[in-house]
């Protein structure tokens, strides 16, 4: 009777030893997608921040020569009503 004690006890011993170890292997793993995961977040929301940048500056480009082109109907109509 007591060999077969102490041989379950061996025997759950080796397997809680077995899912240690996989927890183990796959703790390392998430934390590895995780850093992964916060390098490429960091890398895209400057990318983001880049591409915003060069989309205000062509906002303002745009406001700009809508303007010019406003001011030019403008005077195209000046032009044509005084005559």
């Amino acid at each position: 009777m007591s060999m077969n004690v102490e041989a379950e006890i061996r025997d759950l011993k080796r397997r809680v030893s077995e899912l240690e170890g996989s927890f183990g292997f796959l703790t390392q793993q998430i934390k590895s997608v995780h850093k992964d995961l916060l390098t490429f977040q960091a890398r895209t929301e400057q990318r983001f921040e880049k591409i915003d940048g060069r989309l205000n500056g062509m906002d303002g480009r745009f406001d700009r020569r809508l303007d010019r082109v406003e001011k030019g109907f403008g005077r195209c109509a000046r032009t044509c009503l005084e005559s």
